[in-house]
């Protein structure tokens, strides 16, 4: 906590990613700064060790410091970062990319999820000569996305987070974003109806912690040929965990634009926009470079990465064990009669609090995640899994969830949750349409 006072003296908001702010976590309670990470785990500046049942982020998925992702990236800079001239890697993992991924026929590549996200949208915009993004869940930072809470109303409250105040973002793009209900394909098709003509796209998470509503993607996928707008699957976050070759096989709907990160480079910055040639071929005469984007770093840990998950089974591994331990958590709240159960998707399980309250809710939040903090895991409640989680990891996870369950179903009998805490409530996590 004294980094995290420096920090704040010199770093705007402390942090570069919002969601590491210690106010995400138990503040106070929860580690803040990391010294090294290995395999499924992390220690943080006052020597403690936790499982990191947050994965980077999401970004690592064949567990931290993987020996035969790190030793190529050695090997790589050992031949150098990045030249003035081009380099056979940007082809070798483009074919790799075209390869497994359904709607992949051409390929860019960018740094981060945010970013790519809008380099899909310069495209789809350039393709279609229109102005207008129908959305659905988070995309990142960038001013296309934010113009969303030009609006008085602040739609991003239910995609993003509560009070995102869009300073910065230029006034003049009111009206260019507009968010749509997922689930709820009447309100898309009543946003196509009134912007007849103006839409170049429909971006959207197509599914993040739960399975979408049945027919709801295949819905959405007839309405974008119907209008004429692209449609874009925002794949940053569920990456490469549903299958080794994202959710489009997975959900049986492709889109013609797909964006990855995180994932896709077990945690070195990478990310790629890939999708059908007629669409993507738009790029070659619009303005879209970067000096970085083709580094060698980010190239080969991309294509050892994805080479890597379908060589060791990684995604089928994450999946079982993922259910492993929603079952053992649903036992364990059974068992000790706490009102809480882990539902959602096996790779990217999350707890329900069954509690009514909003403001008790996130109090037990906030004393799930300190307690589970001071037993040595640290999350929110919510888990991004990786390949290098083992049964020990499950074991100490549910021995401590046994103890932390009682201790919430004891303080929501006894009336005494406000005293166990020891930390201010944390603040909500993104609040996302898309489960």
């Amino acid at each position: 906590m004294e980094l995290y006072a420096r920090a704040l003296e010199l770093i705007p908001g402390g942090t570069q990613l919002v969601s590491r702010r210690p106010t995400r976590f138990a503040n106070g309670v929860s580690p803040a700064y990391a010294t090294r990470a290995e395999g499924s785990r992390f220690w943080d500046v006052d020597g403690n060790e936790y499982i990191d049942w947050v994965s980077g982020i999401g970004a690592i998925i064949l567990g931290y410091a993987d020996p035969v992702v790190d030793a190529a990236v050695k090997r790589q800079i050992d031949k150098g970062l990045n030249y003035s001239i081009n380099h056979e890697l940007e082809i070798e993992l483009a074919e790799e990319l075209v390869k497994r991924i359904p709607c992949a026929e051409m390929v860019r590549y960018a740094k981060g999820g945010g970013e790519a996200c809008a380099i899909a949208i310069r495209i789809a915009r350039g393709a279609t000569a229109r102005e207008k993004v129908l959305f659905c869940g988070y995309h990142g930072w960038h001013d296309w996305y934010l113009a969303a809470n030009l609006n008085r109303q602040s739609p991003l409250d239910s995609h993003l987070f509560p009070g995102i105040d869009p300073v910065g973002v230029p006034q003049s793009l009111d009206g260019t974003a507009l968010p749509f209900a997922y689930g709820d394909v009447d309100s898309l098709r009543q946003l196509l109806d009134e912007h007849r003509g103006e839409v170049a796209c429909i971006i959207m998470e197509p599914l993040r912690s739960d399975h979408p509503p049945a027919g709801f993607l295949e819905d959405v996928a007839t309405l974008s040929k119907q209008h004429g707008v692209v449609l874009i699957f925002d794949e940053v976050s569920t990456g490469f965990r549903p299958s080794d070759a994202g959710v489009q096989s997975v959900v049986g709907v492709m889109p013609d634009l797909a964006v990855f990160a995180k994932s896709i480079s077990n945690g070195y910055p990478f990310g790629a926009v890939v999708g059908r040639r007629e669409v993507m071929r738009h790029a070659e005469t619009m303005f879209i470079s970067s000096t970085y984007w083709s580094d060698t770093i980010g190239l080969r840990a991309a294509l050892t990465t994805l080479r890597e998950i379908r060589k060791r089974g990684a995604d089928q591994q994450i999946r079982e064990y993922g259910e492993q331990l929603q079952t053992q958590l649903n036992e364990i709240a059974d068992c000790v009669d706490a009102p809480i159960t882990c539902q959602g998707v096996n790779y990217h399980p999350y707890l329900n609090i069954e509690l009514e309250d909003d403001g008790l809710k996130r109090k037990v939040s906030t004393l799930y995640v300190q307690e589970m903090a001071k037993r040595g895991c640290h999350g929110y409640t919510s888990f991004y899994l990786n390949a290098a989680q083992n049964d020990v990891d499950l074991k100490q996870t549910t021995e401590a969830a046994r103890q932390v369950f009682s201790l919430i179903r004891d303080a929501l009998q006894s009336g005494t949750l406000d005293a166990k805490l020891s930390t201010a409530e944390r603040t909500e996590s993104f609040r996302r349409l898309v489960r």
